[in-house]
């Protein structure tokens, strides 16, 4: 595709996603009835799908208002920022199999995080002290297990699951119900820069975008979507955080909770996910050992998604320059060979625990430095 019908497709996504009424479902549709966002576009100006001739929508289509779509462009020429795509090789494979997935995330950061094997950490937003502690604690270890850490940027146990992976330096992806520039509610700004600078901001909605209450339950399945497994640490009964468990359920992910004393009603939430089957947590172990086998299917599938795409890769991680000093990357090039070593032995010579090597490789997979088969991981040879 040159340069001229790239802009081109690139506008059309940005009109389509900005269509009132037409939805993520309805624009999957029309991509794969007509193969591309301008074929699409095109579709849908003519009528092609009953939303598509709804008066808004309609009127909208025939009439994009060209400084909405200006700054769309405008806000994605800055480097750091990113528009992943559902009909692209670099879409987070977990959230495509998902339902309800968005068609397209606009990414504020390292858009590889995405691929990264992640853990959802939710709850209530007015946590007790204690479970403040639980989710920076557990948010802690299991960064340190190699698990990305996601959740929703509000405030109480979403900002101290936040919050632990930055103190171990891991990395944290922070989906929002507001467009990717926007931050709700306003008092946690600070903390997007720290989690834009080193991990992620992502959002389905376009730039500019306001919070509206009905964004939050679609916030609630992305980040279910994104991660293997959900870990609810304080939840009333009414809490958002029970959707978001509900959504992973729906999703086929594992779902974990924290008990807490039957005389505080923030633990009810936990004690009736357990009743219904979420897996009953009191250390990061038991979570480690449950995520560990589905955190290597999760490599295996990108890899058979990277072949699937002849070969093209997600962009480049942001830290790539960094990354050659990192010492456990160093570590894992000192313990590569050109013959194949399977992923148990790399972790065994190199002390890097399975979840967090897993990535590592893949990372070097796609950057065309690892070179995986049946035999398992070799050094691509010079």
């Amino acid at each position: 595709m040159n340069g001229e019908s790239s802009i081109r497709e690139l506008e059309a996504w940005l009109i389509l996603l900005r269509a009132p009424g037409l939805g993520p479902a309805t624009l999957r549709e029309l991509l794969a009835a007509h193969g591309s966002a301008a074929a699409a576009l095109a579709a849908a100006r003519r009528g092609a799908h009953p939303r598509a001739q709804e008066a808004a929508c309609r009127a909208w289509l025939a009439a994009p208002e060209r400084a909405l779509i200006d700054a769309d462009l405008a806000w994605l020429d800055v480097p750091a920022h990113h528009l992943l795509r559902c009909d692209g090789a670099d879409f987070p494979a977990l959230l495509d199999e998902a339902p309800g997935a968005p068609a397209a995330l606009f990414i504020d950061g390292d858009p590889t995080l995405l691929w990264q094997a992640q853990i959802a950490i939710v709850g209530s937003r007015n946590a007790t002290p204690a479970g403040m502690d639980n989710a920076h604690a557990f948010s802690r270890s299991l960064g340190q297990a190699g698990f990305a850490i996601t959740s929703g940027l509000a405030e109480g146990i979403d900002t101290a699951a936040h919050e632990g992976a930055l103190a171990v330096g891991a990395p944290t992806i922070a989906v929002l119900g507001t467009g990717p520039d926007r931050v709700y509610p306003a008092r946690q700004a600070r903390l997007a820069q720290r989690i834009a600078a080193s991990g992620a901001l992502v959002s389905q909605f376009p730039p500019g975008t306001t919070a509206q209450q009905s964004h939050f339950p679609r916030r609630n399945r992305v980040i279910a979507g994104l991660a293997l497994g959900t870990l609810v640490v304080e939840a009333g009964t009414r809490s958002g955080a029970l959707i978001t468990a509900r959504n992973a359920s729906e999703a086929g992910r594992e779902v974990f909770a924290i008990p807490g004393s039957i005389h505080n009603p923030l633990a009810r939430g936990c004690h009736a996910l357990i009743r219904q089957g979420a897996k009953l947590i009191e250390t990061t172990a038991e979570i480690v050992d449950e995520l560990t086998p589905l955190a290597r299917q999760l490599g295996a599938s990108l890899r058979e998604r990277l072949a699937a795409n002849d070969g093209a890769m997600v962009p480049r991680q942001a830290a790539t320059a960094t990354r050659a000093a990192d010492p456990d990357y160093a570590r894992l090039h000192a313990a590569l060979e050109t013959d194949g070593l399977d992923i148990d032995t790399l972790a065994a010579r190199t002390g890097i625990a399975v979840p967090a090597l897993a990535s590592m490789l893949l990372l070097l997979e796609l950057e065309g430095e690892v070179v995986a088969s049946a035999g398992g991981f070799a050094r691509r040879p010079p």
